[in-house]
């Protein structure tokens, strides 16, 4: 099937399904046992979402976007893609997907025009329209004014564009991305976010993997937690976050000296963890927003001369710590 022919197929409901996958690898002669690197991996991609896989090196992310892609076989397990089965229709499901590998070959003797070309016609784009098709996807990358530079030439930033180029350049619905801030500097960073936020608006599906869990905070719509091949969260940022057992943490501003707000925090039902410094005093509350707001109109009509209240959310990077710890489970 033809790239062409994607564009006219309706969404599923679910771009990806995984259903118990596991991958196994035999471990180096001499050492009894196998190393498990995905474990019974269950899991759903909406069409249309940001959905963000975190987990440390090891966790076996690579190894499960290979598997999406048809690049490498599970030892059991289903997965499919665009309602295709991986294994058994690979060059099919391919169509569907543009998929960027960690560390992708780039070839610097190529000019940009010439490398994104190269992929075209292997994806067998009808060959009139190849030359259209790359200008095109060149120019959404913000890579029009190196289109007859050579590869080798280009920043890292702009080959990782670039490369994006190639992966979206049959028109895929689904872009698969293996660490791709990785080595990018911020501005480079920040260029990738606004990019893969565009693709998304225009209607690409994109699985994603980064170590920069900022980054996928920030434009992520799902994510899933992996460590040691298995899942320990899945689901909409913000019911994950919420699931596991976020710890509110709120700050309180006073405008004057004079009132010992940590002492009298300290006095409070379900205040905990109290820390002042100066005019300020930080505090855990499991409260309710209307509870807070309760909180602060007594401490001012005690005297307290509040200016502001900030409540200080936990970073997905601070979950995944916990996770990793054991610490929620």
């Amino acid at each position: 099937m033809t790239a062409q022919a994607t564009r006219g197929k309706i969404a599923p409901l679910a771009m990806i399904h995984l259903e118990n996958v596991t991958k196994e690898y035999d471990l180096p002669t001499g050492k009894a046992g196998q190393l498990v690197a995905a474990d019974r991996l269950t899991l759903e991609v909406p069409a249309g979402e940001v959905f963000g896989l975190v987990g440390p090196n090891g966790a076996g992310k690579t190894t499960t976007l290979k598997m999406v892609c048809g690049l490498m076989l599970p030892t059991a397990g289903r997965i499919t893609v665009n309602n295709i089965d991986v294994e058994h229709n690979a060059e099919e499901a391919q169509q569907y997907i543009g998929y960027l590998a960690d560390f992708f070959s780039v070839y610097d003797d190529l000019k940009a025009w010439e490398y994104v070309e190269y992929f075209a016609l292997a994806y067998k784009l009808e060959p009139a329209n190849v030359r259209d098709r790359v200008r095109e996807v060149i120019g959404l990358m913000g890579l029009e004014t190196k289109f007859d530079a050579m590869v080798g030439s280009l920043s890292r930033g702009m080959k990782q564009r670039l490369g994006i180029a190639r992966a979206i350049v049959h028109d895929p619905p689904l872009l698969v991305l293996d660490e791709p801030a990785s080595g990018l500097d911020p501005k480079a960073r920040l260029e990738l976010k606004e990019l893969l936020r565009r693709l998304n608006r225009e209607g690409k599906t994109v699985f994603i993997t980064s170590h920069v869990l900022s980054d996928l905070e920030e434009i992520c719509t799902s994510l899933a937690i992996m460590e040691k091949g298995k899942l320990l969260r899945v689901g909409k940022i913000g019911d994950v976050m919420r699931g596991a057992g976020r710890t509110r943490r709120v700050r309180i501003k006073l405008a004057a000296a004079g009132f010992a707000l940590g002492a009298w925090l300290a006095g409070r039902p379900g205040v905990s963890e109290v820390k002042e410094a100066g005019l300020e005093a930080e505090m855990v509350f499991p409260g309710t927003d209307s509870e807070l707001a309760a909180l602060v109109r007594d401490a001012v009509n005690v005297g307290a001369p509040v200016c502001g209240v900030e409540e200080k959310v936990e970073t997905l990077e601070a979950l995944f710590s916990r996770l990793s710890s054991g610490e929620v489970m």
